[in-house]
């Protein structure tokens, strides 16, 4: 009845101590399991990432004019976005093993502590009482055991009385000896002292029933109902665990979710038309096909009419008559020196290369000339106005210390200036040797060439070879000659800079708008805030930046990938990308 109105507890189990504490050890043992598990895959997690970083870093594309050419491809851009989203997924499982280490295994491992420690004291305080109640047994047992050994003392000295009482054979000796009188009283103290073992046995056995049953239904079934209070919250501590356990994953579906969209979309971002123009835009040479074989009577040189911009020289065709035909037509001649289309190869004025080619290396060139000019102009402004605040406050600096740097920045701009002029020569004599001229606006804005510039009409034909190719050699009447007129140093004069406020402003030929921030720091460039919207007034001619202006007096460039672009109808080779 009494375990009845102590309901569904512990206490049915009050007589299986030992059972009970193997089963909470099995439970501390299956919490260290899981937190193991934990910890197993929070390495697995770990790891993953890591692996996944180094495979998207292993096909980054590398700094090389190879990989500057891939990146033209949308395919390759793809792939490259790809990596790029691949490397955040990474940083999510990265995500995933931190929080299972602080949110599950910390937790857990400090929480095995205090169960330990709980159950160590609970279990203590069972066996202190478990050792209370054998004690008491045994001192029962021995009250008992003496209330026996008393009483059979007593019967035996009763039944010596009473021998001694009627035995008629007994001398006087003997009756002097064992007195009947003494006899009697050793039967009454015999029988006192198991009356007195009795009442004590009697006192000492209510004192252990009591005892035993505070033992079985107080003491014992409040220590069992603390250990299954301890039971219970360990198993809801492992169920918020394995709660978390999956809630970790759930958290960071969204973003994994973005970097696969972004993955899909850098997907569907590929345009193979588009990639096709660029083939054609790359390696277009800019020869027309040579003209008809014409009939010539057996035994004589086969003769081809050339056109001037014809792989063929007709000229080394005249003298070199007996040169055997090697039976090949354009453009199928191979050229045994291999035509190079790397940076800071083969000539200075890249004259092994075709003219369409060539064209776009020398455009180049003279890009980057005008960006180094830009760049030493700022450096000589900086310095005249440091010049200018030292000669009205002469106490924070000479003068004088800053003029053998404008000397020499002047000097820099000179030999930049002459550079610009000789590429730009070389830049004019392709476009007027190429099947139709190239626009305008291709040439450099900054600096104009001086008009006295003559450039040789055979520079590129002289260095045709009979089989088509170009060869490395150049021919000294095929330099440009130009006279320059040295700009006088500009650190001295203020007025250098009105003379290009004159230049009349670039076109507008589209419209963009910035997709990311970008913090223009580099010389040249312009900072944009993401979703703003702005002018273009020039596009990417292949090097990955997009002139763009803000208003008249605010323009510069920015990365083409940053913005998206949409050209005007009438704009050249208008078309809408990323």
């Amino acid at each position: 009845m009494v375990e009845e109105r102590m309901g569904n507890c512990w206490s049915y189990t009050k007589d299986q101590f030992d059972n009970l504490e193997k089963h909470t050890q099995w439970g501390i043992e299956f919490v260290e399991k899981y937190t193991k598990f934990v910890k197993e895959r929070s390495e697995i997690e770990t790891n993953y990432a890591k692996q996944i970083r180094n495979l998207s870093k292993k096909y980054q594309p590398k700094k090389n004019s190879r990989e500057e050419e891939e990146s033209k491809y949308t395919f390759c851009r793809a792939f490259l976005t790809t990596l790029n989203e691949l490397n955040d997924y990474a940083g999510q499982h990265e995500v995933i093993a931190e929080n299972l280490t602080s949110q599950i295994i910390t937790e857990l491992s400090r929480y095995l502590q205090e169960l330990k420690a709980e159950r160590k004291s609970h279990f203590h305080d069972g066996r202190k009482a478990q050792q209370h109640i054998e004690s008491s047994w045994k001192q029962l047992e021995s009250c008992k055991r003496r209330f026996e050994r008393d009483c059979k003392e007593a019967d035996r000295a009763q039944q010596y009385f009473e021998k001694m009482d009627a035995d008629i054979n007994v001398t006087k000796a003997d009756v002097e000896k064992r007195s009947s009188h003494k006899a009697r009283q050793q039967a009454q103290m015999r029988h006192q002292m198991a009356a007195d073992s009795k009442s004590d046995y009697s006192a000492y056995l209510q004192k252990f029933n009591q005892e035993q049953n505070e033992h079985y239904y107080t003491v014992i079934p409040n220590i069992f109902q603390k250990l299954q209070d301890m039971e219970e919250k360990r198993i809801d501590r492992i169920g918020v665990c394995m709660k978390t356990f999956a809630d970790v994953d759930r958290q960071v579906l969204p973003i994994v979710g973005k970097c696969l969209d972004g993955m899909t979309k850098a997907a569907e971002s590929i345009e193979p038309k588009t990639d096709s123009k660029q083939v054609v835009e790359s390696y277009k040479s800019g020869f027309e096909p040579p003209g008809d074989v014409e009939f010539e009577d057996y035994g004589q040189a086969m003769k081809r009419t050339a056109s001037d911009t014809s792989l063929s020289n007709s000229r080394d065709v005249k003298e070199k008559p007996k040169e055997k035909s090697k039976g090949k037509l354009w453009p199928f001649i191979k050229n045994k020196n291999k035509l190079s289309l790397k940076l800071g190869s083969g000539p200075e004025d890249f004259s092994h290369l075709p003219p369409e080619q060539r064209r776009k290396k020398l455009q180049g060139k003279i890009d980057e000339l005008n960006k180094d000019i830009q760049k030493e102009m700022d450096q000589r402004d900086a310095l005249t106005k440091m010049k200018d605040v030292y000669v009205k406050n002469p106490q924070m600096g000479d003068p004088a210390s800053v003029d053998p740097r404008l000397s020499e920045i002047g000097q820099n701009i000179e030999k930049l200036q002459f550079e610009v002029q000789k590429f730009e020569g070389w830049l004019a004599e392709v476009e007027e040797r190429m099947p139709s001229k190239s626009d305008t606006h291709r040439r450099s804005g900054l600096y104009e060439t001086q008009n006295n510039t003559t450039v040789s009409n055979n520079c590129a034909q002289d260095r045709e070879s009979p089989d088509g190719s170009y060869t490395e050699e150049q021919n000294s009447e095929t330099q440009v000659k130009a006279n320059i007129n040295p700009i006088p140093p500009t650190s001295t004069t203020p007025e250098f800079d009105d003379e290009f406020d004159d230049e009349e402003t670039l076109p507008t030929i589209g419209t963009c708008k910035a997709l990311y921030p970008f913090e223009g720091h580099n010389e040249g460039t312009i900072s944009v805030a993401e979703g703003e919207l702005l002018y273009v007034i020039e596009e990417d001619k292949g090097d990955g930046w997009t002139r763009v202006r803000r208003n008249e007096d605010e323009e510069g460039y920015v990365p083409t990938s940053y913005v998206e672009v949409f050209l005007e109808t009438n704009a050249k080779g208008a078309m809408t990308y990323i």
